[in-house]
This record gives C-alpha cells, sequence and structure tokens, in this order.
C-alpha cells in the first residue's frame, strides 16, 4: 500500500510521523472519510472545505490548497490501483512542544491514506442494528461543525453497541435529545416526511447528510428538522442513517425493537448510489 505523507508517496510501513506529534498527543487536528466509486472521490470538494474551515478554525495551516490535495489523491487512487476505496484525509497541526499550548512554529502534517471499500449494492441498502448508548455529545460545541482527531466518546460508543451485539449506537447530546450515531447522521420517517437533526446540536454537518437532503428535494420528499427524544425515533415509519463509507443504512432494529424498513429510504439509497456513478462518469467525460 502506497501512502501520501507531507507531500510524498511512500510505502506504508515507512509512513511515519513522530512522536511529539500534536494529533498523536492531543488529538489537534481533523480528518475526512470519502468514498472513492470507480476511482472518483465522491463529493471530494465539499469534504475539502469542510476540512479547510475546520483548519481555519483550529488554526492551523494546511500544507496544500484543496486543488492540490485532489490532484495528490487521483494519483494517490492510481498509485494503488484501488478504483473502490475508502479514502481517509489526516491533518495534525504536526510536531510540537509538551503542552496544550501550540508555540506557533508547527509544521502540520498531512496523511492520505486508501483502505478496503464496503460494497454497494444499490437494490439493498446495508442494513444495521442500533442501540441508544449512555455516552453524551455537548449540546452546543462549536467543534462539532467539524470531524476533529478526538473521538473518544464514539469509540466508548461503539464498543457499548458490539457489547450488545448491535452494528452501531445512537448518541444523545447533554439535554437528553437525538443527536447523531457514532459514525453517522440520523433520520427517520414519520408521516411520509425524512427528518433529522438541525444542526449546532452535537450534530456534525456531514456531507452525505447534506447529499440526502439534496436527494429528496429532488424526489419530492418533504423534509423536516426537527429536535426529540429518543422516545420519539420508536413511532417513526423508518430509521435510515447517512455515512460516506456505505452512503444509506437502514436500521432494522432500535434497542432491541424492531424498525420496518422504509420504501423512501430504499429510494434515496438507489439515487445515493446513481448519483455517485452519473458524478463519477462527469468527472472523468472529456472536456470540449
Amino acid at each position: 500500500m502506497v501512502v501520501f505523507l507531507n507531500g510524498k508517496f511512500v510505502p506504508e510501513s515507512r509512513a511515519v510521523v513522530p512522536v511529539n506529534d500534536r494529533g498523536f498527543l492531543y488529538g489537534d487536528g481533523l480528518f475526512e472519510t470519502v468514498r472513492v466509486f470507480r476511482s472518483h472521490p465522491f463529493r471530494l470538494a465539499q469534504h475539502l472545505e469542510r476540512l479547510a474551515r475546520g483548519a481555519g478554525y483550529l488554526k492551523i495551516k494546511l500544507p496544500f490548497t484543496p486543488k492540490e490535495i485532489q490532484h495528490f489523491t487521483a494519483e494517490l487512487v492510481a498509485k494503488n490501483k484501488m478504483p473502490e476505496a475508502i479514502l481517509r484525509v489526516t491533518l495534525t497541526r504536526g510536531p510540537g512542544e509538551r503542552g496544550y499550548t501550540p508555540k506557533g512554529d508547527e509544521t502540520p502534517t498531512i496523511v492520505m491514506t486508501l483502505h478496503t471499500a464496503p460494497p454497494l449494492d444499490p437494490a439493498n441498502p446495508p442494513q444495521w442494528s442500533m442501540v441508544t448508548s449512555t455516552h453524551r455529545v455537548p449540546a452546543s460545541d462549536a467543534l462539532a461543525s467539524f470531524k476533529t482527531n478526538c473521538k473518544l466518546s464514539q469509540v466508548m460508543a461503539r464498543i457499548e453497541a458490539e457489547a450488545q451485539n448491535a452494528d452501531e449506537a445512537l448518541l444523545l447530546n447533554t439535554n437528553g435529545e437525538v443527536a447523531e450515531a457514532a459514525a453517522a447522521n440520523l433520520f427517520w420517517v414519520y408521516h411520509d416526511k425524512i427528518c433529522t437533526i438541525p444542526t449546532g446540536r452535537g450534530v456534525l454537518p456531514g456531507i452525505t447528510r447534506a447529499v440526502v437532503l439534496e436527494i429528496c428535494q429532488a424526489l419530492g420528499y418533504t423534509t423536516n428538522k426537527r429536535v426529540v427524544k429518543p422516545e420519539a425515533l420508536h413511532h417513526s415509519e423508518g430509521i435510515f442513517l447517512s455515512q460516506s463509507a456505505r452512503g444509506v443504512i437502514c436500521v432494522t432494529a432500535f434497542d432491541g425493537e424492531h424498525v420496518p424498513i422504509s420504501p423512501l429510504a430504499e429510494k434515496i439509497h438507489l439515487t445515493y448510489c446513481e448519483m455517485m456513478a452519473r458524478e463519477g462518469s462527469e468527472a472523468k467525460a472529456p472536456t470540449a
């Protein structure tokens, strides 16, 4: 496996970062996860725009422009011959002295790696079981707008879920309201409306979440952003998740109760897969 590290393509065994890298020491950094479909990183520009906004908020200087990163991504996919993959882009503040306060002279670290992608079947979205975690995320936290490298709440929530033989964990915020899943945004169907949690409640404004809302508009589905307690999900006509790696995931069991698969979720998943294929074809089409 070839890895991109600070402007160079190196074998994975030689892709190392210093022990004093602040990403390793404090989780001081950001990451993005992107689905590569037929050699095309889906919505990469939006992922890099969020990365750039997060870097600006954390006051980390991006070592390359988004356009340069896009070029490096294409080269990385080609070098590894992985047209179907999961791309992870990791940015840290870089090596620095011990202590929370950055000294201002750090050199940022940027790493890009490719990983095996789960299969996508347009006609059959993945099906997961989900349980409510005891761990909470802050109800109002500006950092929730970005994918920071500190994900201990999500890690612990997944450990809880796996202990209950579930695939995913539902995270509530510190107000006891539904926030998101450990590794996905949450949607549910109620009275034929596609509902989701508004941002600003501990919810990551996911790129795939935005795509789902875009699809709903194109299909003429009514959407509703609302704050709810977890009990409300038991009265829904379907629950589904959105994430970059798998697109739309149907929840078939929630806290031990059966959840029906909504035909609306199935249609959104199908349209999502068609959109990835279409945008990949358009990206490869020669320009006049």
